[in-house]
């Protein structure tokens, strides 16, 4: 629903009129502890454009907890500097090797806290949910995605996979937050 704001005319009278809502920066996050990728979106309306893109990556030389501490900083510069509106992280799926889902637990926690101590909503969405909602399948391929991706951000580069697909999640985010049901 758009804001109101007051018109004074010409004969003096205050009117309310509905205010063109401001574009919504929404930021998209494919986390993972090696590399998580970041992509923002303006979304006016149904209306996309890209803003930024971008891979985080931390050491695997590095102990755990300071990789960790690498990302949250990183994350913490990335909303400051950026200022999102809303957040969209992809969930976790689980993999063969039970170390690499945890692993991408602990990084996927530390972006839902690093949104949540900036105070920025966060949105959740499922691998399959993302597929479908930019490229209409839910077993799209990574090209597929990033084609679509391409298609519907014209001009964006594209850092890498793990850019695509966050910035796959900011585009889910965008077609689903006004959604009755929304989380």
């Amino acid at each position: 629903m758009g804001q109101l704001r007051h018109l004074r005319r010409g004969d003096g009278e205050v009117g309310l009129s509905a205010a063109r809502p401001t574009p919504c920066i929404i930021l998209g996050l494919d986390p993972g502890l090696g590399t998580t990728g970041w992509g923002l979106i303006a979304a006016d309306g149904n209306r996309l454009s890209h803003i930024a893109n971008g891979q985080i990556r931390t050491d695997a030389a590095h102990p755990l907890p300071a990789r960790l501490l690498a990302l949250d900083a990183a994350l913490t510069d990335l909303v400051l500097a950026h200022k999102p509106d809303s957040a969209a992280v992809e969930e976790v799926f689980v993999n063969a090797n039970p170390q690499s889902t945890l692993k991408l637990g602990q990084a996927r926690g530390v972006v839902l806290l690093n949104a949540a101590r900036a105070g920025i909503e966060v949105g959740e969405y499922a691998a399959r949910l993302v597929k479908k909602s930019v490229v209409g399948v839910g077993n799209a391929s990574k090209e597929q995605v990033h084609a679509m991706v391409l298609r519907l951000l014209p001009g964006a580069k594209i850092a890498g996979a793990d850019a695509a697909d966050a910035l796959a999640v900011a585009i889910t985010h965008a077609h689903l937050r006004t959604s009755p049901g929304h989380r």
